[in-house]
């Protein structure tokens, strides 16, 4: 039986141009989202084989060294400096997306099958990327930032430093997290990377732009679980 959901990069201006278009439904209610970054990416989508139409995408790109993170989009808002000694290759993740509506697990489970044939073929050692909370108020999210805190701030070599104007700092978060609050207020692509060992910064950017919030995340390839490898790559060679 074939498959509902695929994954492929993007062939053309026209496929890059329908990411966007997505984006902007997405982030910006309507009008296209665009930037210098996508220039430099590889984007990759997601479609719907029965309804004949994209419902997910996500761009990528590549760093052969750390010393390049200067130029990522992650660097406009959070000070890198410590990861610019990572060895290694990284990838950054962004502009995740889905289309309203679809709410299908295997949407989110074919972008970590497609993310992981990158990895690999790149060599890829730090996934990297803004993962956002929708809605650019603190209020909404503070059981996730004080699970954040409490269990998944990056560890202090890598730790990112303040750079953008309006942060909420996870400090500010006082007493035990509700875990179930916080579970289901966290996003299903942060959930995803968290499960798999990745870290956030100890802090989340306002950016009023998208209207989100959003945190520095990492996750170092080698240090995800062997058992969680297996099945991601598993899922990659579908």
């Amino acid at each position: 039986m074939a498959r509902r959901f695929i994954a492929r990069y993007a062939r053309s201006e026209a496929d890059i141009r329908a990411a966007q278009a997505l984006r902007g439904q997405v982030f910006r209610g309507g009008a296209p989202d665009a930037d210098r970054f996508d220039q430099n990416c590889a984007h990759v989508l997601i479609e719907d084989q029965l309804e004949d139409r994209l419902v997910c995408a996500f761009r990528i790109q590549l760093f052969e060294s750390a010393t390049e993170i200067g130029g990522s989009y992650a660097a406009q808002f959070y000070d890198l400096f410590r990861l610019r000694t990572y060895p290694g290759k990284l990838a950054e993740m962004g502009r995740f997306c889905v289309e309203p509506g679809y709410n299908d697990p295997d949407i989110l489970r074919i972008a970590w099958a497609a993310l992981t044939r990158y990895v690999d073929a790149n060599n890829v050692k730090l996934l990297f990327g803004c993962s956002s909370f929708d809605g650019a108020e603190a209020g909404m999210h503070l059981e996730a930032f004080a699970l954040l805190k409490d269990r998944h701030l990056a560890p202090r070599e890598y730790l990112p430093e303040v750079k953008a104007p309006k942060v909420y700092c996870f400090s500010r978060s006082s007493g035990p997290p509700d875990m179930y609050a916080a579970q289901k207020a966290m996003p299903p692509l942060l959930r995803s990377y968290l499960l798999m060992g990745g870290w956030v910064s100890d802090h989340a950017v306002v950016d009023r732009d998208l209207d989100t919030i959003h945190v520095f995340t990492g996750l170092e390839i080698g240090a995800i679980p062997a058992r969680r490898k297996k099945l991601l790559r598993a899922a990659a060679m579908v």
